[in-house]
């Protein structure tokens, strides 16, 4: 399966970093980047469940194609999402179903710096878009 565009920029940056620091760096940025939710999509009804942090979802499907939005309260989250999104935006349902998370923060070179709390609440915003792509 091909990454999507901002997936391929991602890797390209992440994979030329030069150690942790710099990673860490640039997983602030990425969070700063994400653009910021109205007030009225930071309700209960979009909240991940599973995550330590406040971490809200919504999606839209343009053109068999989704699209994701997200905010959180904690920067790191933010930045992690923030990735979580430049993987998953613009698949299909079923692409969607095939993510493999651990394989795409390995290959971000971040893995080792996903506590198994943090590895939990991204997996369980995968789990939401999942569950977001196959309502009727």
């Amino acid at each position: 399966m091909s990454l999507p565009a901002d997936a391929v920029a991602a890797l390209e940056i992440f994979q030329g970093a030069a150690g942790w620091e710099q990673r860490a760096r640039l997983l602030m940025q990425w969070g700063e980047r994400l653009p910021p939710l109205s007030e009225a999509d930071q309700v209960e009804a979009n909240r991940v469940h599973g995550c330590e942090s406040q971490v809200w979802l919504v999606a839209a499907l343009e053109n068999g194609h989704w699209q994701f939005a997200a905010a959180s309260d904690a920067r790191l989250i933010r930045g992690l999402v923030a990735l979580l999104l430049a993987r998953v935006n613009g698949l299909t349902a079923q692409q969607l179903r095939e993510v493999d998370l651990a394989d795409w923060f390995n290959q971000l070179g971040l893995s080792r710096q996903l506590s198994p709390s943090r590895s939990n609440g991204l997996n369980a915003v995968l789990q939401r878009m999942s569950e977001l792509a196959s309502a009727p």
